[in-house]
């Protein structure tokens, strides 16, 4: 059983591996939230990587908005200016969008994130 300390440890280090996948996607790139999850090692964490881009301690550097759920649609509850900032941001790169929330997946979602290991 863990202790409350090894329990925290393991959430940081997990979050410290989001926020590494979430830099290496591309300007005018999008990543879904299950892509960053498998780039940790784990496709099921889709839900703790979306906690961790709430709590994103540097999110003028730890470019959050280009994570988009699996059918291009931006975060209702985008924690820094909501859904109308993140599709500003997307756009303001050069993502294009399918309608007002959706970004045009088969276009601008990475095909690949490497795996963060550490």
């Amino acid at each position: 059983m863990m202790d409350a300390e090894s329990e925290v440890e393991t959430a940081m280090t997990i979050f410290e591996k989001v926020y590494e996948a979430v830099r290496l996607i591309p300007p005018g790139s999008v990543a879904t939230y299950g892509q960053v999850a498998e780039a940790v090692g784990n496709r099921r964490l889709s839900r703790v990587v979306g906690y961790a881009l709430h709590v994103n301690p540097q999110p003028g550097v730890i470019p959050c908005h280009r994570v988009v759920k699996k059918d291009g649609q931006v975060s209702e509850a985008f924690a820094f200016g909501g859904m109308n900032r993140q599709v500003e941001l997307l756009r303001a790169e050069g993502v294009e969008f399918t309608d007002d929330s959706h970004v045009d997946m088969a276009r601008f979602r990475v095909q690949f994130l490497p795996l963060i290991t550490g």
